[in-house]
């Protein structure tokens, strides 16, 4: 190597053990044969983060190696530069002499490079008659080449780290869009729980995420949404065996053969019986839809013995009743709505039907329009419809047009808030959380 001997600083800078243990380090290291000066720099821009030291910093670093005449760093070679403060800013893109300096300074520190200062502290160096360099004062690159190994080694650590971290932001976000599409299919098919809290629960798990999490973070949230994902998977299924007809190949058989073509098959009919019942159980057990809580049981809304007994046939005009969803969901799927509310905030259904009359007015949706929506849908819905349609009022060429064509299809059980609803909510988490992307 080049650096036979222990050097200390010219003047006034102090001699430090790091520096010391820099030399020892460049003298008796395992030789490398030779290494790319520009491989070895990217290893470094790769591994700073571990190293301690800056882009600025490196970008020192790579001056001092411009002024290096060849691409290899040999072991045998004499591997010291001596540029100027001038010549090695007009190189690092301008930077001011001071920082060049400071930065030097903090590549010695990390034992990047080794100072080999001459007897007046001024850089350059002694060439024989044949114009060959004897000997050299200024920064020794022979760091470089004995921690070679090391540096690769950390680079390949941290660029495993970073895509280990990217792994686990995708899976988180997948888990996000999974969890929150399973909830909208629970809420749509009426599926038994708490729903809502299972939503609050969800939306505390992802908003306690910092902003720029780590990896022990990630894999915590990760974990407790993997297993809230699992649980609610398994009501789903329970939920989906107890309404799924027999699997039998021959009762279904038999079944079809002893049937009469017009008529409705018996699971088919229990299922029918079973939504009407469901349907008149909710409007009977909720009197005040304003404080009526959305997700409540099955057992409350139909599945107990009173609600299970028959009960008439839904009349050729009646409108069907459409499921209200809880207040929270809809303030985060229509946020825009707030605005209109009372003292700029809505805290309760009241506040979001009041604040819906308000933007009924300025979109021109007719009066006549907005009381057949309240008869068909009921006030709660139709607020959630007008926020919705607020929305996306850049969409939508006639807001009363719109409202009356979804009460006419709600009449006729075509129309449901929930896929609308989810879809704003899906819109707005994307667009106003850039967290994990």
């Amino acid at each position: 190597m080049d650096t036979e001997y222990v050097t200390t600083p010219f003047g006034r800078r102090p001699m430090t053990l790091g520096m010391l243990i820099a030399q020892k380090r460049a003298e008796h290291a395992r030789p490398a044969k030779s290494v790319d000066k520009w491989k070895i720099h990217r290893a470094l821009c790769e591994a700073k983060p571990i190293l301690g030291v800056t882009d600025r910093a490196l970008a020192v670093l790579s001056a001092l190696l411009s002024f290096y005449p060849k691409n290899e760093l040999s072991d045998g070679a004499n591997l010291v530069v001596f540029p100027s403060n001038a010549q090695l800013s007009l190189r690092a893109h301008g930077m001011a002499e001071q920082t060049i300096r400071r930065h030097l300074a903090a590549l010695i520190e990390a034992g990047l490079i080794v100072r080999r200062d001459s007897p007046n502290g001024k850089r350059y160096a002694r060439r024989s008659r044949a114009g060959e360099v004897n000997e050299a004062y200024g920064f020794s690159l022979a760091p470089l080449v004995s921690r070679a190994e090391e540096i690769e080694y950390l680079a390949a650590e941290v660029v495993a780290e970073r895509l280990h971290l990217q792994s686990l932001r995708e899976r988180v976000s997948l888990h996000r869009r999974d969890i929150l599409k399973l909830i909208e299919t629970a809420l749509s098919d009426g599926v038994e729980g708490q729903w809502e809290a299972v939503h609050s629960g969800f939306r505390s798990l992802i908003d306690s995420l910092p902003r720029s999490p780590n990896i022990q973070e990630l894999e915590a949230l990760l974990s407790k949404l993997g297993r809230l994902q699992d649980e609610i998977v398994n009501r789903l299924e329970k939920h989906a065996k107890t309404t799924k007809p027999s699997g039998n190949p021959y009762q279904n058989e038999r079944h079809i053969q002893n049937s009469d073509s017009e008529s409705l098959s018996e699971s088919e009919a229990q299922r029918q019986k079973q939504r009407a019942v469901l349907s008149v159980a909710s409007v009977e057990m909720q009197p005040n839809p304003h404080v009526a809580p959305l997700n409540r049981s099955l057992e409350e809304n139909g599945l107990s013995p009173a609600a299970t007994e028959p009960r008439p046939e839904r009349l050729k005009n009646e409108p069907i009743a459409v499921k209200a969803f809880p207040l929270d969901i809809v303030m985060r799927a229509c946020p825009e709505i707030a605005a209109y509310g009372p003292n700029g905030r809505i805290g309760n259904w009241r506040d979001l039907m009041t604040a819906s009359v308000v933007v009924k007015s300025m979109l021109d949706i007719s009066p006549e329009a907005h009381h057949q929506a309240c008869a068909i849908l009921g006030p709660e819905n139709t607020a959630t419809v007008i926020a919705c349609i607020l929305e996306r009022t850049s969409h939508i060429k006639s807001a009363g047009a719109y409202l009356r064509d979804l009460t006419r299809r709600s009449q006729k059980g075509e129309f449901a808030i929930g896929p609308m609803l989810m879809s704003l909510l899906r819109a707005n988490t994307a667009g106003g959380t850039q967290k994990l992307a």
